[in-house]
């Protein structure tokens, strides 16, 4: 898979990759909302892994304006949060999120998690 991890929290996107990455898939990654659309050109992916909660514009914006555009709803989106109080699951869903995940992630399930929200497309 051609995944797109979009983190802010260097941790997180460092344990992310590394689980990604391990299992065989492609992974590129952006710590901003702006840098996310610039990589989305660049590398298209199938797939974005997606923090909500991220320095404006947020997670949500960009699901919504993926979802928006013909040349790229096809891309699966996996929401993940933190704030599971701020960010819902509703709210990520009706964005256009294909599936949503609370952290702390489960790293023995998170490429499983990802090639779900990639059939879910198809």
């Amino acid at each position: 898979m051609k995944i797109l991890i979009v983190e802010d929290e260097p941790k997180s996107l460092k344990l992310a990759h590394l689980v990604l990455s391990s299992d065989g898939n492609e992974v590129s990654q952006a710590d901003a909302v702006i840098q996310a659309m610039e990589e989305i050109t660049r590398s298209e992916p199938e797939v974005i892994l997606l923090d909500l909660h991220m320095p404006s514009p947020d997670g949500l914006a960009l699901a919504r304006a993926l979802k928006s555009d013909p040349a790229r709803q096809h891309i699966a989106i996996v929401a993940v949060t933190s704030y599971p109080e701020t960010y819902t699951r509703e709210e990520a869903l009706a964005a256009g999120c294909d599936a949503y995940i609370v952290k702390p992630i489960d790293t023995r399930l998170l490429a499983t998690q990802m090639a779900a929200a990639l059939e879910k497309k198809k």
